[in-house]
């Protein structure tokens, strides 16, 4: 089996921002994706170097075109890295093997009859680099530009497009899957539906002079449009090459919907016109807002990939594009959103249940995966689970439904969460007889970090190869390298020795991330004024209803918990409640950090902010005294079943 998936090539005339940082991390996922899978995958990635814009840009920065775009195309190939993104190849339509081959299909195009001279008056926009029709304009505007486009009349050559019209309609209705959401591939029927006109290919040399000359007239470059696309057919080695031959039938393109028209229209034609076939696929994604308005340099809201891995991670950036994003329509990003999501899905979820599970093991296995011995309890609806997200996971990874593919492995990590909770390892330890369901649950626990090490290898690189290395997993060992291996469950070796492990995904502070003071309460000012009252006692030491009305009990889930330093006796614990908030908790003589995440308890939401050993501490949790083996210990006050966040207690 083979892959080849191929981004657009970014044009130059602006540097990388989030758009293209999405586009690429998701064509870079899917090539991971299709390597645990185990095909031969090609994943290639470059820059348009020509046209007007480049020209343009170059001009105002007073230098030429080719140093402008050395420039910007060395930004791009830079930033790949940055976002953990490997392409087998890079690919630029300055390079003179790409040139060769643009110029050897023009001259073929041209013999064959289907390139020919007229003289043409349209509707040019300088932006979309293209003349427009009628029909496309918004009043009067490109309605990507929001300008009106110029009209020019010039003599040109017009490859003959409409000539394909038909064979492209039937190609499509043909295989359903040959543009990817339906939604597009609807559009782009509809846009077929009425005459195609034949496409200008030229500019001349009068107008433009960056760009590919025409082999049959020294006058005219070629339309950088019929330039770019021809990258997919040169970076295999056109026209004979062996990956051309081994990869060309399987190509799958991923683009933006701004850019849908060239690539779902005037590359297939073109294709039909050289006698090549089609492309496989393609899928369309769409924009990413930021704070809910369009991507724009003019209003300046434009987010750099590097500026969002030096704030953010470069794991948790990638997770996030594509948690976020249902591919096909647009999404929003927003500070808030995205440290929410680290927060959230990678600290409390993912985070705490690989920092637990080793400490367990540590402690109570001297750092070695036990073998399991005694089946019980949930153990076989974990097993069960960890089956289904493998193949929810795999088929929405095939058809890009990314965020339906990592909502299914989530659904994994929050099930192994509350088999923590469920069956109390800490519990089981401190009875010998119980030592062999003890083990059991530690070998689940660490196997189902294993699977899921496995299955986030494409998503977050990084992160998944800290969880092999922390279960003392050899890098390239199958079982967390390839699914037809380790996508089982009891795959793990017991005897594997654990290494030291740091935490995945240290928790973002929200106010110094949001750049904005504390989010406003959901309470009232009056409703705050009344919290913050003290209660005084009667004379007899009795509260009245009016007075206990003002406490606020909630019940809250502790989704992290960790030891204070320099204390004995407190926990740092982080609550949903349900907006999450810190308690820090005289509980730790009596419960470690890994037995109370994961439990509902009650808290009195409504005390002023203290803070106890220089951390501040937004409620208190309630426990009760109580005697065991004639020791006093604090039990956590919880409920008896699970109830919403944020529950009051009446």
């Amino acid at each position: 089996m083979t892959t080849y998936i191929t981004t657009p090539i970014y044009y130059v005339n602006a540097q990388p921002h989030l758009g293209h940082a999405y586009t690429t991390i998701v064509a870079d996922t899917y090539s991971r994706f299709r390597r645990i899978s185990g095909e031969d995958v090609r994943f290639q990635t470059g820059t348009d170097e020509h046209g007007d814009k480049i020209a343009e840009a170059a001009d105002k920065e007073d230098v030429a075109p080719k140093e402008y775009a050395d420039r910007i195309s060395g930004m791009f190939r830079d930033t790949w890295p940055i976002l953990q993104v490997e392409p087998d190849n890079f690919i630029r339509t300055t390079d003179a093997d790409h040139i060769a081959v643009v110029q050897e299909i023009l001259q073929n195009v041209y013999d064959k009859g289907d390139i020919y001279f007229d003289e043409y008056s349209g509707l040019y926009c300088r932006g979309c680099e293209r003349f427009l029709t009628e029909k496309e304009l918004v009043d009067g505007n490109c309605p990507d530009h929001q300008q009106p486009p110029q009209e020019i009349a010039e003599q040109n050559y017009f490859f003959r497009m409409s000539k394909y019209q038909q064979q492209l309609i039937n190609h499509i209705k043909a295989n359903p899957e040959f543009i990817t959401p339906e939604r597009y591939r609807n559009e782009v029927l509809s846009f077929l539906s009425e005459p195609l006109e034949d496409l200008c290919i030229s500019r001349p040399k009068t107008r433009l002079t960056w760009g590919i000359e025409l082999p049959f007239d020294e006058n005219f470059v070629t339309y950088v449009w019929f330039d770019a696309l021809i990258n997919y057919l040169t970076g295999l080695g056109y026209p004979d090459g062996e990956k051309y031959e081994k990869f060309w039938p399987v190509a799958e393109h991923v683009i933006a919907k701004d850019i849908l028209k060239p690539h779902a229209i005037y590359w297939p034609t073109m294709l039909l016109s050289m006698e090549v076939p089609l492309y496989k696929k393609l899928h369309v994604h769409g924009y990413w807002n930021v704070d809910n308005t369009k991507m724009s340099k003019s209003i300046g809201n434009v987010v750099r990939p590097k500026e969002l891995v030096e704030a953010y991670g470069i794991d948790t950036l990638r997770y996030f594009t594509l948690r976020e994003m249902s591919f096909g329509l647009d999404a929003s990003f927003s500070s808030e959103a995205i440290v929410s999501r680290k927060n959230s899905d990678l600290a409390n979820d993912l985070g705490n249940l690989y920092s637990r599970s080793l400490a367990m093991l540590q402690k109570y296995c001297n750092g070695v995966v036990p073998a399991p011995q005694q089946e019980g309890g949930n153990d076989k609806q974990l097993a069960e689970i960890a089956e289904k997200m493998l193949a929810a996971y795999t088929k929405n990874m095939e058809t890009f439904q990314f965020h339906r593919g990592l909502k299914a492995v989530w659904e994994l990590v929050s099930y192994a969460n509350k088999y923590i909770v469920t069956n109390e390892p800490w519990a089981l330890a401190k009875d010998e007889g119980q030592r062999p369901r003890l083990e059991t649950v530690l070998y689940n626990l660490a196997e189902c970090l294993r699977l899921l090490a496995l299955v986030l290898k494409p998503v977050m690189p990084e992160t998944a190869d800290k969880m092999v290395a922390g279960l003392g997993i050899a890098a390239d060992d199958a079982s967390v390298n390839l699914l037809a291996v380790g996508g089982a469950w009891n795959v793990l070796n017991p005897g594997t020795v654990l290494q030291k492990a740091d935490p995945l995904f240290p928790r973002v502070d929200v106010k110094q991330h949001m750049g904005k003071d504390e989010k406003k309460s959901d309470t009232s000012k009056k409703e705050k004024k009344k919290a913050n009252k003290s209660v005084p006692a009667n004379a007899e030491g009795l509260i009245t209803f009016e007075q206990f009305q003002q406490v606020e009990i909630r019940v809250a889930e502790v989704v992290a918990a960790e030891k204070i330093k320099k204390s004995d006796r407190l926990l740092k614990l982080t609550v949903k409640a349900p907006e999450e908030r810190t308690i820090v908790a005289g509980i730790a003589e009596h419960y470690a950090p890994e037995e109370v995440v994961g439990l509902q308890v009650l808290i009195v939401a409504n005390l002023k902010p203290a803070k106890l050993m220089g951390i501040p501490s937004q409620g208190m949790v309630l426990a009760a005294k109580t005697e065991v083996d004639g020791e006093t210990r604090l039990v956590l006050a919880t409920v008896s079943k699970p109830v919403a966040v944020g529950s009051t207690v009446a």
